[in-house]
């Protein structure tokens, strides 16, 4: 590819990134409008319809990976953008139809990002050679997804307050549109064969995906329904359980059943499995952070949805100077620092929130927070990236992004759904002290019932804190782990 060539793919693949974020926070920015416009008095409905998103975009990934491996990362990505318009579009017409098939459909517009993400993803591991190249466009790649989310809580806050927020997924469903029209004209063909010779071409792995999507959607949907119907209600903790012995035999299918397994489980060494246990602590800490952030300054300091947008756009800055300073930092020390850097951030930007007072200047803790957040983001998916990336071979690459997406969002959705019960706990053991009616309209802005939602808030918080905290432990673990293989390898060397 020519130097222009290049560009426009690097731009291209970057949509992806920086339209499934743009996506994701369609309801996330406007939040108090949607709870006015469909008539919602509680926070775990609201949270459904950023949950469903994400729980979709990390579900799904799994076997868009190896549809990519299998039939061409430019075909599945071809079909994705065409997925993403089509229920973008759909979605805008739920203003009919209530809450419930608005969730649905939020569900199926996150299908869009599961098969677009992980195959852009695989599209650079394929055009672009290990070494500076590679992980400057994975930088790039990175540096879309707070650019993309800032772009799409403006936007949709903007359109949601100054005209309708159908609009939002009407505009983005457009887009989408022309973003697949250019990838047909601009993304290359794969040449030669997709597979090595030699190699046996890779079936799907039905029973595998059957299992581990049905155990994820099974264990997500209970995570996120609790906070709603309460961990008593029978039918939650059914669905929990059904959904983990569906994984166990996912597992259990990969490591001894299929040829070709979804999820290369044996061929995953350490400094990959540690990566992507921090990626679940950490993401896991950031998607309660965000979601949260805007009902705090949206429901409790009373900001609009445009003036809350504003207030985290610098996250599209910080966002792109941490992304790019992953390249610079990669070629200086090793991932696992970098992965411990990534944790403090994720770990310093929920203890700010969870400890920030209500009635407090944004230009104190709030805006720290919005700014140290996007180096957790960016340096953490870069490094995972080209960590796995590196790792597998070049016929795996659907496989090596499908894992860092996917424990991306999935630990998002997972995260919301406990932030969720241990909110809704909070709250209601806050009011009963209190005295105030546990289910308040979102309306009611009485002092009490203002306490007992701001108590709630930062239980969810430190619940945040907590998980990053984790994150933080993991990373100390695999640099620990990292510099004894290292002295191993030496020793081993000297007497050889």
């Amino acid at each position: 590819m020519s130097q222009g060539h290049q560009i426009a793919f690097v731009l291209i693949v970057c949509s992806a990134q920086f339209l499934s974020l743009g996506g994701m926070n369609q309801t996330v920015a406007p939040v108090m409008i949607l709870a006015e416009y469909f008539h919602i008095h509680d926070y775990g409905t609201l949270s459904w319809f950023s949950a469903a998103y994400s729980m979709t975009v990390g579900t799904f990934i799994l076997p868009a990976g190896r549809l990519g491996d299998m039939y061409g990362h430019k075909k599945v990505f071809l079909i994705g953008w065409a997925w993403f318009s089509m229920w973008s579009l759909i979605s805008g017409f739920c203003y009919r139809w209530g809450v419930v098939v608005f969730s649905v459909c939020r569900a199926f517009q996150g299908m869009g990002p599961a098969l677009i993400v992980p195959n852009a993803i695989a599209l650079i591991g394929r055009n672009f050679p290990i070494g500076v190249k590679r992980n400057t466009v994975f930088a790039c790649f990175g540096a879309a997804g707070p650019t993309g989310a800032t772009a799409g809580a403006v936007f949709s806050a903007l359109i949601a307050e100054l005209y309708w927020w159908p609009w939002c997924f009407w505009i983005l469903s457009a887009v989408c549109l022309c973003v697949m029209a250019m990838t047909f004209c601009i993304i290359p063909n794969e040449e030669g064969p997709l597979h090595p010779p030699g190699i046996d071409r890779p079936t799907f792995d039905y029973l595998g995906s059957l299992t581990g999507v049905t155990g994820l959607i099974l264990i997500n949907f209970a995570l996120n329904q609790a906070p709603l119907a309460g961990w008593a209600t029978p039918y939650i903790p059914a669905i929990l359980t059904l959904g983990v012995v569906s994984m166990a035999i996912f597992v259990w299918v990969e490591l001894y059943i299929t040829p070709h397994p979804l999820i290369p489980i044996r061929g995953l060494g350490f400094e990959a499995l540690f990566a992507l246990a921090c990626i679940a602590a950490g993401w896991g800490s950031h998607g309660i952070w965000a979601y949260y952030l805007y009902l705090f300054l949206e429901h409790l300091r009373g900001h609009s949805a445009l003036l809350t947008a504003a207030e985290t756009s610098p996250v599209a800055i910080t966002g792109v100077f941490f992304a790019f300073s992953t390249v610079w930092l990669l070629r200086r020390i090793a991932v696992s620092w970098v992965m411990l850097i990534a944790m403090l951030f994720f770990l310093l930007g929920a203890l700010l929130m969870a400890l920030a007072p209500l009635h407090q200047t944004y230009w104190a803790q709030t805006f720290v927070s919005v700014m140290l957040m996007p180096g957790a983001m960016n340096l953490s998916f870069p490094a995972a990236t080209i960590l796995l990336s590196t790792a597998l071979p070049k016929e795996k690459q659907g496989i090596a992004a499908s894992l860092v997406s996917t424990m991306v969002n999935y630990s998002i959705s997972c995260g919301l759904g406990f932030a969720g019960s241990v909110h809704r706990y909070t709250i209601g053991r806050t009011a009963k002290r209190l005295g105030v009616e546990v289910a308040a309209p979102l309306g009611d802005a009485t002092a009490d019932v203002i306490q007992a939602r701001l108590t709630g808030l930062r239980g969810a918080y430190w619940f945040a804190v907590g998980l990053s905290g984790l994150g933080v432990l993991v990373a100390g673990a695999f640099i620990l782990v990292s510099k004894r293989k290292e002295r191993a390898r030496v020793r081993e060397e000297g007497r050889g």
